[in-house]
């Protein structure tokens, strides 16, 4: 059975640092098309690790305790990214099973059964009753779909060459992928403003990640900030209180957003800011771009190496 080390178990270990996981969705049972998302079972087992290994904190508690110099030995948040409603649905009644908490950062534009471009691609290609699909009109060859592995490296693929295209072409882009896959309606796949105001009542953090989660530095200064301070805004109004915390979008530091998206969150009236570089939080962190990170391994001796190799990353970059 994996243990920490002495010096992580120990009530000082790596005391002045906090973790913070990040996760999109939690399945109710497995993907074949996705086999790395977690689905219940697999959850509940990390989140049993976790708490095991773990001082696991609200986040903007840990924020705060962070940079007062009190946060607690192993400090860890759970964090969730874009408002999947299967947040509400199958992780939060795990994790309250569990005593823990966890922020949902939360795309509201999307909120009422909405689904995100990339959900409308892998939906569409999912669907597609062809063994292959011609995407000249997206710059893509003929991507075969004759079989699971086929369709995982097409969705792959196609996202790789949306992700980063401006916001109206992505769209465009996005309609045409579904059209030449058959055209099946866009699943429902986001919370409702209601589910949002339970996962409020039942404790958790709501945090914001724009308005239609766009990548920050593919739009103009006014557009971003009408984003990030429009997300803000919209939550506050559906959960009736104060939104404090905001991830950036893919968040990957200087490709995703820059430092004028840092200086803009200050601005709008964020408390802190997440990224998704990898790494441990300390005092020496900017708050507006505090790193995340989530292990990928299956078991639960890598999953706890993982995450402690993470851990100790915040030591290489205070030094």
């Amino acid at each position: 059975m994996f243990r920490l080390p002495l010096s992580l178990a120990s009530p000082a270990g790596r005391r002045g640092r906090l973790s913070v996981m990040i996760f999109h969705r939690v399945l109710a049972r497995p993907d074949p098309l996705f086999p790395d998302l977690p689905d219940a079972a697999g959850f509940e087992a990390r989140m049993r690790w976790v708490r095991a290994w773990f001082n696991v904190v609200p986040l903007a508690a840990g924020i705060e305790s962070l940079y007062r110099g009190d946060v607690p030995a192993r400090a860890l948040a759970l964090t969730f990214d874009d408002g999947y409603a299967d947040n509400e649905d199958v992780a939060a009644p795990i994790l309250e099973r569990l005593g823990l908490t966890a922020t949902f950062f939360v795309a509201s534009g999307f909120l009422g059964a909405g689904c995100m471009w990339n959900d409308r691609v892998i939906e569409a290609i999912r669907s597609c009753t062809r063994g292959d699909v011609d995407l000249a009109a997206v710059g893509l060859a003929r991507l075969s779909l004759a079989g699971t592995e086929a369709r995982r490296q097409a969705i792959t693929s196609i996202l790789l060459a949306l992700k980063h295209l401006e916001p109206a072409r992505r769209e465009a882009a996005t309609a045409e992928v579904v059209a030449a896959a058959g055209a099946a309606p866009a699943p429902a796949l986001m919370m409702s403003p209601e589910q949002l105001r339970r996962l409020r009542r039942a404790g958790m953090e709501i945090g914001a990640h724009t308005v239609t989660h766009p990548i920050l530095t593919r739009l103009d200064h006014d557009s971003a900030r009408a984003e990030m301070r429009g997300s803000k805004v919209a939550l506050e109004a559906i959960v009736d209180a104060p939104v404090t915390l905001f991830a950036y979008p893919n968040g990957v530091p200087g490709q995703d957003y820059a430092a004028e998206h840092a200086l803009m969150a200050r601005e709008c009236g964020f408390s802190a800011a997440l990224s998704t570089a990898w790494g441990a939080a300390t005092m020496r962190s900017d708050r507006f771009q505090l790193p995340r990170f989530t292990p990928w391994d299956t078991t639960r001796a890598r999953y706890g190496a993982r995450l402690l190799a993470n851990l100790a990353r915040a030591k290489e970059q205070a030094a």
